[in-house]
């Protein structure tokens, strides 16, 4: 279990500074892979949103996302693969996801974001610990939403909210919201 934690936050780790690091992002904006980079603070484990349940990690969450190229038109909005990773401060619960997001882009600049992806954590699987969640299952649901406002053709900022959990496919579920605001450039 230790070994596991320290590769989780090793892999979680190389999801946030890969991409941040040199070129690396222009590099593949420049191969057409990459649409948009988001970067925020959240704060972690935010009670009574979703989740409900009471044992709290209390700390903040540097988040990191690519929202990538290939996309497709659905529903009026744009459908697309991300990647990102919602790394704590504090030494709580770190993850690293990769989702499906569908956005609509609003005429007046608004823009609505919702996702379903999978995600893999540093957390605990059972109740081991009064002050850390008992996630359950080392692959969790991530379930993103997000509300922002394009400020150009290139810079956006946004309220983002994210919800991690197995959807009771485990023994213990204690489901993990984020909250915050989110920095997004388009290329």
């Amino acid at each position: 279990m230790v070994v596991m934690r320290y590769w989780h936050a090793g892999v979680l780790g190389a999801a946030i500074s890969l991409p941040v690091a040199g070129g690396i992002v222009q590099q593949a904006h420049a191969d057409g892979l990459v649409s948009e980079v988001k970067v925020g603070v959240l704060a972690h484990d935010v009670p009574d949103l979703w989740s409900g349940f009471q044992r709290e990690e209390d700390s903040v969450n540097i988040n990191a996302e690519l929202l990538l190229s290939p996309s497709a038109i659905f529903l009026g909005g744009t459908l697309r693969p991300a990647i990102g990773a919602s790394v704590n401060t504090a030494g709580d619960t770190s993850f690293g996801y990769i989702d499906a997001h569908w956005q609509y882009d609003f005429p007046n600049g608004m823009f609505f974001s919702v996702g379903v992806g999978g995600a893999i954590h540093d957390g605990n699987l059972d109740p081991v610990d009064p002050d850390r969640k008992a996630l359950g299952s080392e692959l969790l649901f991530h379930i993103p939403i997000e509300l922002g406002y394009q400020i150009d053709q290139h810079n956006n900022i946004s309220v983002y909210f994210e919800h991690f959990s197995n959807g009771y496919t485990q023994d213990f579920n204690e489901g993990l919201d984020n909250l915050g605001i989110r920095y997004g450039y388009r290329y």
